[in-house]
């Protein structure tokens, strides 16, 4: 029955076109944040670490300061008219990128291509069964990660061969996800009880009272990850000494790790709680990140990638099945936008402070931070009281 209920929500005509929009756009969005951003800012540009994180970071901030407003939209205009107006902001930044010889269009060209990112992944989590939810999680980011992962993979392989093809090549898929946008049909994304926004916010407000202990927990992860993110490709070649060949090896191998494990875990996770996959999970984090600051040999770092990609689907479906407790029935657009908001808050301010960290001092010190942030959420998750959340009872 597992089976059948996940296969007939993501092989429905409906979900398959948001799920290709989905691979898509963060197709997209991991070749401009793990690559694209990052290497053609330092190489081509001849930008800082620190503006190059200062784009990343305003990238977040577009895409999460607006994704409260999008879950309230949501809940009131069609599902066509919210993604295709998103992936067209997405597709008008991509192209800005073309002008970006100063520091400031390069930010601004970030900041308006991360508008454009959220509908699309909120539209998904609505579609979502309660039942099953951490199993079709694992379905869902499967498919994200697909997109996620091959991005930076397949750029990594054309800035070596061409930095121009590579421009164009992120502008045609933008493009072409803005064109299939154009085909989703009429309605809201789910059938939704008329309730004031005053009382909806109330609604929301007491389910974050209810989860307040989580609330640095979300803030931290995100923030550990967004530091990593403008120096990742700088940290592979200065300090591991890889090729870009290695580093696209590197992100293939933990992606696909990631993805093999993500049903599993999920499943795993609906049958025996959250808790030691969070905890275990962010503890592999932090160690092995802590490991990659020894400069272990390429295959040493390739195996640790593969670790690290089996605890992210670890940690993926037992986190975000725990946040759906408290998405309030009927409001699922907006609730969705709210945590995702709160959630996002440290992948604003990480990027920024891991690129002035390392221009200050040095890539492998943000390498190292990070990986201690991890193994503090890995404590704090084996002291918290999973069993104050609804759902979670004895199997927490």
């Amino acid at each position: 029955m597992v089976k059948k209920s996940a296969i007939g929500l993501f092989f429905h005509p409906d979900m398959l076109l948001y799920t290709i929009i989905l691979f898509l756009v963060e197709f997209v969005r991991g070749a401009a944040l793990f690559s694209f951003l990052p290497i053609y800012g330092e190489h081509s540009l001849g930008l800082s670490l620190d503006v190059i994180g200062a784009a990343i970071t305003a990238h977040y901030l577009t895409d999460t300061g607006l994704k409260l407003a999008i879950g309230y939209l949501l809940d009131r205009l069609s599902v066509r008219t919210i993604i295709s107006v998103g992936c067209l902001l997405s597709l008008i930044g991509i192209t800005a990128m073309q002008y970006a010889d100063a520091a400031w269009i390069f930010i601004t060209a970030a900041a308006i291509y991360g508008i454009g990112i959220s509908p699309i992944w909120i539209v998904c989590l609505t579609k979502i069964r309660e039942d099953q939810r951490a199993t079709q999680m694992g379905v869902l980011y499967t498919i994200w990660l697909v997109g996620l992962g091959t991005g930076p993979v397949v750029t990594n392989l054309l800035l070596d061969y061409d930095a121009s093809l590579t421009y164009w090549v992120l502008v045609a898929v933008s493009l072409t996800s803005w064109l299939l946008s154009l085909l989703i049909t009429g309605g809201r994304s789910i059938h939704l009880d008329v309730v004031p926004f005053r009382k909806q916010l109330s609604i929301l407000g007491s389910r974050l009272k209810e989860m307040k202990l989580l609330l640095p927990g979300m803030v931290l992860q995100t923030l550990s990850a967004g530091m990593l993110l403008p120096i990742l490709p700088s940290f592979a070649v200065n300090d591991l000494g890889m090729s870009a060949t290695h580093y696209s090896m590197l992100l293939l191998i933990g992606g696909g790790c990631t993805i093999i494990g993500l049903i599993p875990m999920g499943k795993l996770s609906d049958a025996y709680g959250k808790k030691w996959f969070l905890v275990i999970g962010f503890l592999c984090f932090g160690a092995i990140l802590f490991a990659l600051t020894f400069t272990p040999p390429i295959s040493l770092a390739f195996f640790w990638a593969s670790v690290l990609g089996i605890s992210y689907a670890a940690v993926l479906p037992a986190w975000n099945a725990l946040l759906a407790a408290y998405v309030p029935p009927g409001q699922q657009g907006l609730g969705w936008g709210v945590l995702s908001t709160v959630e996002g808050i440290g992948g604003m301010i990480g990027p920024i402070i891991g690129g002035v960290l390392a221009t200050s001092f040095s890539q492998s010190s943000v390498i190292a931070l990070a990986g201690l942030l991890f193994i503090l959420i890995s404590l704090f998750y084996i002291f918290f009281p999973f069993r104050i959340f609804r759902g979670e009872g004895s199997k927490a």
